[in-house]
């Protein structure tokens, strides 16, 4: 995700010209805001409303995929949730609700959902400050900020 849209900025930014500094912030701006977008996605994917988020919330957990928020869980468990993750990770037969249900908890007690927000909050404002450095005028770059904006306040 930000490399895609990074490739993208950076791009657009050599087509029309900009210079090689500006270029490489528009890089880092969709490289920074892309990581943003990814964990609050995963993020959504736990804690979403599934109304609003318009599919089943847990798909990350059951199917075991190293989020940022998984890989955490283990790095800061104590042993005995550490051992509860792993039951969870490796069981090939299990209760999709019960499972969900015990790997959130988890997530909560472990402190994994502020870990999260507080990593999209700092790479939002890291992306931030690469797009602040682009040597356009502020008018120039309100779309890109609009757009990221956007992208941070989603539910979905």
């Amino acid at each position: 995700t930000s490399v895609l849209l990074a490739c993208a900025l950076k791009i657009g930014a050599i087509l029309a010209g900009a210079s090689t500094e500006d270029a490489c912030n528009l890089y880092r701006f969709g490289e920074k805001v892309g990581l943003a977008f990814q964990l609050q996605d995963d993020y959504l994917d736990v804690y979403g409303d599934p109304n609003v988020f318009g599919k089943a919330i847990g798909g990350d957990i059951t199917s075991n995929k190293k989020t940022y928020m998984l890989i955490n869980a283990f790095n800061r468990a104590n042993g005995e949730q550490r051992e509860e993750l792993k039951r969870w990770i490796s069981a090939d037969v299990f209760d999709r609700d019960e499972k969900i249900a015990a790997v959130t908890r988890l997530y909560n007690e472990i402190g994994i959902d502020h870990l999260a927000q507080d990593k999209i909050s700092f790479y939002f404002e890291e992306s931030r400050r690469f797009l602040d450095a682009v040597s356009v005028p502020e008018e120039r770059k309100s779309e890109l900020a609009a757009y990221a904006q956007r992208m941070m306040k989603r539910k979905y």
